[in-house]
């Protein structure tokens, strides 16, 4: 067994089984970046081929950034063999060869890294930060409800936030996608969404995508069959949209989805396949709609955006309003796909917009450029926000969640504050 395993791979399993774990990612980056993961049976290197029909991809954005790293320098070592580990988890899928194939002490690191498990070679550790806080509690006459929805596309559960302030009459909807990892609470105590909803007493709704879907719970941007409306997750995401706007009084016209990393993909994908169920949409630290077709596609947009963004061929098809948030340290995903959201909700625009910058600073937080693309009434369409210095987390987020930076600006407030100056102009 071992001799089919690439020299590298044999000395990474002798530094572990010593305990030297720093050195052990460091020749995984190396044999990640110089030379792919060779088939055990044929040497071909995998993530050089689209996935077999029938196959899901396991997972693509794995290490998103704290919020606390600003060294705009590359990738350290241990991110990279956390990449790399994710991408031998034991899988019937095309994303290299199974745990199995290796040796034991080899399996069990890079079975540690998958999990986000204890190891601590260094400063920050490699796991995913855990919440610092307990999650705000709920305010009398609130509710956060679980239910799910089903199609012949599938099941999704679903966390839904009633707020106390919610009387019967038709109220705004927001759909909130969250990132690989995580799950509808622990999204919903990140981004404090929740309370916000109390102020401007408005229904938010948190899909959950199972492991059985993807095994760390990423929403599948990069697949073809779910970027297309009335198939795979879109039609999901959209009947979960739907039936809680039968099941509760919601005005159609504001009806808003948004989301972050793999959430934020997925959300872009929902404003280009239903424009007339949403009237804007929010993608923080995500790519757009299309921007990849398959694994190796995906990987390369996450490092340096897409080679070809999807246009839609749909004539006069409507600008949907977009309000992107991307910090230009994010080492996961590159802030140039934050650049190419925007343009491709542009590119709809049958006269073009007028932009402008302006720039701010958070008292003890980042500083940062707010982009607003406006049309010829001087009603901002689409508004892009960059973070300078902040890493791939939901910016102004609450510890009580994963993945979030506490020094701002706050994504959720303005995400909301965007929303609500954009109803629908076409939905009855």
């Amino acid at each position: 067994m071992n001799a089919m395993l690439p020299p590298d791979m044999l000395e990474a399993t002798r530094l572990t089984r010593e305990g030297r774990l720093t050195e052990a990612s460091a020749l995984l980056q190396r044999l990640f970046h110089n030379q792919g993961v060779p088939d055990a049976a044929s040497g071909t290197p995998h993530g050089t081929a689209a996935p077999s029909a029938g196959r899901r991809p396991r997972i693509l954005d794995v290490d998103p950034e704290t919020g606390k790293t600003t060294d705009p320098g590359p990738a350290s070592p241990a991110r990279a063999a956390r990449g790399f580990a994710a991408r031998l988890r034991p899988t019937n899928g095309p994303a290299g060869p199974t745990l199995p194939q290796m040796p034991e002490a080899l399996r069990g690191f890079l079975g540690q890294l998958n999990s986000g498990g204890g190891l601590q070679p260094g400063p920050g550790g490699l796991g995913m930060r855990a919440p610092a806080q307990a999650p705000d509690p709920l305010p009398d006459g609130a509710q956060f409800v679980t239910g799910s929805f089903s199609s012949d596309a599938g099941t999704r559960g679903h966390k839904l936030y009633i707020p106390s302030t919610y009387r019967g009459e038709p109220v705004p909807l927001l759909v909130m996608l969250h990132g690989c990892t995580q799950s509808p609470d622990d999204f919903a105590a990140g981004t404090r969404m929740n309370t916000l909803s109390e102020e401007h007493a408005c229904l938010v709704v948190y899909p959950g995508q199972p492991s059985s879907a993807n095994a760390q719970k990423c929403w599948n941007w990069f697949s073809p069959g779910d970027q297309q409306r009335d198939q795979g997750e879109p039609s999901l995401i959209a009947g979960i949209t739907r039936q809680i706007m039968r099941d509760h009084a919601v005005d159609p016209r504001r009806v808003y989805v948004a989301g972050l990393s793999a959430g934020g993909a997925a959300a872009a994908i929902m404003g280009v396949t239903y424009p007339d169920l949403y009237a804007a949409v929010g993608v923080h630290s995500g790519l757009a709609c299309g921007a990849a077709r398959d694994i190796p596609s995906a990987f390369a947009a996450m490092r340096q955006g897409s080679a070809a963004p999807y246009q839609s061929a749909e004539g006069g098809r409507r600008v949907v309003p977009t309000i992107v948030f991307h910090a230009d340290q994010d080492g996961t995903v590159s802030p140039r796909n934050g650049d190419q959201v925007i343009a491709q909700a542009r590119a709809a625009a049958a006269i073009g917009l007028q932009a402008r910058t302006e720039r701010g600073q958070v008292p003890g937080g980042h500083a940062y450029s707010r982009t607003l693309h406006t049309d010829a009434s001087g009603q901002p369409m689409l508004e892009q926000w960059v973070i300078h210095g902040g890493g791939h987390a939901w910016s102004g987020g609450s510890p009580a969640g994963s993945y979030t930076d506490p020094r701002g600006p706050d994504a959720s407030r303005e995400m909301l504050r965007f929303f609500l100056d954009h109803p629908h102009p076409a939905t009855a």
